[in-house]
């Protein structure tokens, strides 16, 4: 029985990768030096696989950024504005495009489907002309080949790519990109041709495209595309990798129709349905079927004796050779190898199962359903497994009572949002168009020095205290000089806007190296939510007292919302994540009361990925945002009407929820936009009405590239074209933890001068 794996973590068991590339990127290594690293990283991780008894090996999961990314530069897809010449893509455009440059900005970054990895948004258009323009793939295979490794490459399907994509600017909104297809299968064709030539025998098409829901003219499009490419593959496998969610009844026959595909991957954990439509429906006798029963998006244990059931259910629908054991999705998605965590508890850890374990989860099933069990493996996961079930630390019934008492209000706040702000403004007297920023100012290595020396008690709680005073009496200070209106502490003493309160809420567990993947180098640790989530004592009101004893002006508590600490966290998977989330939001609604009490009077509560959890489908985006949004209001639904609350959103195509933003009722909401090519404002001039504050970003700070005042002031001036001009904030796109000083004070600078340039033009105007 064989065994497989759709993708694996790229970073590195210590974030090899990422050193690497900043390294790369700062000038202090060289292009070569970053090659060696990249190398010796596949290698292992490829020995790894070999050495966990996978059989069938992914190879082109790496990338130095993203993965679609690699495929625009496969297809030659480079926006003219970066002057591509030809030939193969090199790191200079490949890293221009994905994080810009001094002079041109980079390409927009959006949420990879319902997870916290971005990936690089693809800009197409009819005049495009697609040329073989890196050939990585296949040098990958060839590389992995070398160390005697058969590998299946993977490669981003066609019809995927294009749904990902967006209309360039300058094209129509309108314009099909699927009409693009037989552009770039000729080019599909050609790599899946060398591949072959090369020795490959499998070649597997991630299509996660085929969970959504699909119109017929799309699902059609699949169909040419791999009736196109079988013409090439003789000799080849194809498989089809679906994965992320469940596969609609019409697409479902649509691919197991294919005629060009000689198998196909089902993600069977968050596809339960699908599971149904094998069992109703069929599957043709002629294909293989990946079954995805390994999570490759959380960290819990496998069931195994659950699985195996499942897939012995599996068998003795499709036969015993048409079956292979897989993972969910890319383990991209999940923490590297469990072996690195020497300070987790010994409890908490055997309900784990981290990348390298799950390797071992599946070859394990796969020799299972072969006759092979490893009985003792089987036990030692069901012993886990009842631990777990029995543990008195994940339950706390004070918590659920309060948690359940929720559902008997809709927590509004009385007094309408419009009354409010003028209540507010006749307190914090702003100015029209008032700048602020988002919360983090920059880490830096003196900075990230004095916490970890804490952490480890090289310094004294008193030496920490006076060392993080100074860094927030710096960020004051220099808010103040730039003249900023609202201001922020700049976070000194957190480490992750996640982790940082779960370390202080009870039903949390922590790791050393369990990193994540969220876009290029950036990666984050999500927490461990095991049991009923409660809150000990005050988290935030310290810092923040302190920072607003050092200014006259409006200091920002800084929070970070329920459904964010929930979508950012490895979230137990024994209770529905709404109730989940409904704890996490009595504990936030503690702390937003104990701010307010502090004397805090503008609280910022951050809901960056409540986008991010919309499932993939329609149907059931009405259940999720109603919960998701409830959970927010209830964090604020006790503060007073002068009491001024903030909410922020990054990166994420908010269109088509903006009526559930209005719902949560924020009287100010600050949002990503400068990267997306302004597409939020679009929502308004549609008619929609917005009567709370908002800040769309005016400054991308993924990008080291300082925007000029000219360019900040005409973002805004387009604002004001849909915009009240007493309702519009002016701030960058989110935190600025990962930039430079260098590049944050000019770039700030540059923001406030614009709100004071459209400032003096309105009251010129009057």
């Amino acid at each position: 029985m064989a065994s497989h794996v759709v993708g694996y973590p790229r970073m590195g068991p210590k974030r090899e990768l990422k050193f690497a590339l900043e390294s790369f990127w700062d000038g202090k290594t060289s292009a070569s030096a970053l090659e060696v690293v990249a190398k010796e990283l596949r290698a292992s991780i490829w020995k790894q696989m070999v050495a966990a008894g996978v059989k069938l090996i992914p190879s082109n999961t790496f990338s130095y950024y993203d993965q679609v990314l690699d495929t625009t530069a496969m297809l030659g897809a480079v926006p003219p504005r970066y002057g591509f010449a030809g030939g193969e893509i090199g790191f200079d455009t490949y890293f221009s495009m994905a994080r810009g440059n001094a002079t041109l900005p980079a390409m927009e970054m959006t949420k990879w489907f319902d997870t916290n990895y971005h990936y690089i948004v693809p800009e197409l258009g009819p005049e495009i002309k697609f040329a073989y323009s890196s050939h990585k793939a296949v040098a990958e295979y060839k590389e992995a080949k070398e160390l005697g490794i058969d590998t299946v490459p993977v490669l981003v399907g066609p019809v995927s790519y294009l749904l990902l994509s967006k209309p360039a600017k300058g094209v129509a909104k309108t314009f099909n990109l699927l009409s693009l297809l037989g552009s770039i299968l000729p080019i599909y064709k050609q790599v899946v041709s060398e591949l072959k030539a090369a020795g490959a025998t499998w070649v597997q098409f991630d299509e996660p495209s085929l969970v959504m829901d699909l119109e017929a003219h799309q699902l059609e499009a699949f169909s040419k595309a791999y009736s196109y490419l079988e013409a090439s593959s003789l000799g080849v496998n194809l498989l089809v990798e679906t994965y992320f969610a469940d596969i609609p009844v019409e697409t479902y026959k649509t691919i197991t129709g294919l005629k060009g595909i000689s198998a196909i991957g089902f993600d069977l954990i968050r596809g339960t349905k699908t599971l149904e439509l094998i069992k109703e429906i069929g599957f043709p006798a002629d294909k293989i079927l990946f079954a995805g029963v390994v999570d490759g998006r959380n960290i819990w244990a496998n069931d195994l004796a659950a699985s195996l059931t499942l897939l012995e259910g599996l068998e003795s629908i499709v036969g015993k050779d048409k079956l292979v054991v897989s993972t969910s999705c890319s383990l991209l998605h999940t923490a590297v190898d469990l072996e690195n965590e020497t300070k987790l508890d010994s409890e908490i850890k055997s309900w784990l199962a981290f990348a390298a374990q799950k390797l071992i989860e599946v070859d394990a099933l796969a020799k299972a359903l072969a006759g092979q069990k490893d009985e003792a493996f089987f036990a030692a996961n069901a012993s886990a497994q009842a631990s777990r079930r029995a543990s008195p630390r994940v339950t706390n019934e004070a918590v659920q009572k309060a948690a359940a008492a929720l559902k008997t209000s809709d927590h509004r706040r009385a007094t309408p949002v419009n009354i409010r702000l003028e209540q507010q403004q006749k307190k914090l007297n702003l100015p029209i168009l008032p700048t602020t920023t988002i919360g983090s100012f920059p880490q830096t290595v003196e900075l990230r020095r004095v916490r970890r020396e804490y952490k480890i008690n090289k310094i004294s709680e008193e030496e920490y205290v006076s060392s993080i005073k100074e860094e927030i009496a710096k960020v004051v200070k220099l808010q103040e000089d730039l003249d900023i209106d609202v201001l922020v502490h700049g976070e000194p003493e957190r480490n992750d806007m996640v982790e940082y309160f779960g370390e202080q809420l009870q039903g949390f567990a922590f790791t050393v190296n369990g990193w994540v993947q969220s876009y290029g180098s950036r990666c984050v640790k999500p927490p461990v939510i095991y049991g009923d989530v409660s809150r000990p004592k005050a988290m935030t009101v310290f810092w923040s007292k302190m920072a607003q004893s050092m200014t006259a002006r409006p200091m920002k508590g800084m929070l970070t919302g329920p459904v964010t600490i929930l979508n950012w966290s490895f979230v137990r998977n024994d209770q529905p994540r709404s109730e989940t989330c409904m704890q996490i939001a009595l504990s936030i609604k503690d702390e937003v009361e104990d701010l307010e009490a502090g004397g805090i009077q503008v609280i910022q509560i951050d809901e960056a990925a409540l986008r991010e959890g919309l499932p993939l489908r329609k149907s059931e985006h009405a259940y999720y945002l109603d919960w998701a949004v409830h959970g927010f209001r209830i964090t604020n639904c006790g503060v007073q009407d002068t009491t001024q609350i903030h909410t922020h959103m990054c990166y994420s195509n908010f269109n088509d929820i903006i009526h559930s933003i209005i719902d949560m009722d924020a009287d100010v909401i600050t949002i990503e936009n400068s990267r997306s090519d302004e597409k939020l404002l679009s929502v308004f001039r549609e008619g929609v009405i917005y009567g709370a504050g908002i800040g769309p970003g005016v400054y991308d700070i993924h990008s080291p590239r300082i925007p000029s005042v000219e360019e900040i002031a005409d973002r805004i001036s387009k604002m004001l074209a849909v915009l009240e001009t007493n309702i519009l904030w002016v701030n960058p796109d989110c935190g600025l933890k990962t930039r430079k000083y260098t590049e944050v004070i000019p770039a700030l600078t540059n923001v406030v001068a614009a709100a004071k340039l459209l400032r003096a033009q309105l009251a010129s105007a009057k």
